[in-house]
């Protein structure tokens, strides 16, 4: 694994592999190529307007996961194929855990995105719970920020919240940056939404954060889905304040990518943007996002459900 993210930017020179390897692997460079890239293939890739692609990517076995291209030189990959948690707004969880990645399939979503843009940010906030599949991570992790020369604070683990995490990453070579999806203040709310995740009560999960982000000095994102007439009152407003007052985090508000056959509501921008504007005003530092390829209807494992349904879309869709 460590020497094949090494060997990856040689194999794609431009100077003779003779300046760099010896004849038995110069005589296998071909073969081992073909082997490299069938980590990760890309099946299909679908521009959106907002400057990001969405890419579903096919695995050795042909199961496919998605990684997103982001615009600012990012990407975010998936860590399984499906995902055991179940959120109840996730088009993802709904058809449970297919399998898990390996460290180098993970890695390998990175190499076929710096084929196509630059990358300097990678985000672990694809298909799957990366606490659930936390070696295979973790290798690719320290792998992207030693041999991949990415930033460490650019490498962002996400989590819906798992002691073995906060447990582990203080311990790594590479420590990453931490999102926490949090969702809501209210911890029954939290266990129907999340229905598999670990019960951590809203208020340890934040406290658990705060001691990575004082360990690291990187404040904690803190992933807020936003979907209309639940999680968008004025009680989770005050319920925010309270847990996140003077910690080092960063609200990300996400507005609900609608998913057909769910009952949950995308609220308007409008009302987005004023409770963002609301918490920012009470001292929350809070950022309203657009989730990634809205238009394409490539949020929450739509793509890949749509490609493994009988009449999928057309290979290298544009």
């Amino acid at each position: 694994m460590r020497s094949w993210v090494a060997t990856q930017p040689l194999l794609h020179c431009k100077h003779n592999p003779e300046d760099y390897f010896p004849y038995q692997i110069r005589s296998r460079l071909k073969e081992l190529e073909k082997t490299f890239e069938s980590l990760g293939r890309l099946y299909s890739e679908h521009s959106s307007k907002d400057g990001s692609k969405r890419l579903l990517v096919q695995l050795s076995d042909l199961q496919l996961v998605e990684t997103v291209l982001l615009p600012r030189d990012g990407v975010c990959v998936s860590s399984q194929v499906g995902c055991a948690v179940g959120c109840a707004f996730c088009m993802t969880g709904r058809g449970g855990l297919k399998r898990q990645l390996g460290s180098a399939e993970i890695v390998a979503q990175v190499v076929l995105a710096k084929r196509l843009q630059k990358i300097r940010k990678v985000v672990f906030m694809g298909m799957g719970e990366p606490s659930h599949n936390l070696n295979q991570v973790l290798e690719a992790i320290e792998l992207l920020g030693t041999e991949g020369a990415i930033a460490h604070k650019q490498l962002v683990f996400s989590t819906v919240g798992d002691r073995r995490v906060f447990e582990r990453l203080p311990l790594g070579r590479v420590k990453p940056a931490l999102a926490l999806s949090l969702h809501t203040t209210r911890a029954e709310l939290r266990a129907k939404l999340l229905p598999r995740a670990s019960q951590i009560d809203p208020g340890e999960l934040v406290e658990l954060g705060e001691h990575y982000a004082q360990a690291t000095t990187y404040p904690i994102q803190y992933q807020w889905t936003l979907i209309e007439g639940l999680n968008d009152s004025e009680e989770e407003i005050d319920g925010i304040v309270k847990l996140l007052k003077h910690k080092r985090a960063i609200l990300n508000l996400i507005p609900y990518n609608t998913v057909e056959g769910l009952d949950f509501q995308r609220p308007s921008w409008t009302r987005a943007a004023a409770m963002a504007r609301t918490l920012h005003q009470r001292g929350i530092l809070t950022k309203l996002r657009r989730s990634a390829g809205q238009d394409v209807d490539g949020g929450c494992g739509q793509l890949r459900v749509r490609a493994t349904q009988p009449e999928h879309p057309t290979p290298n869709k544009r």
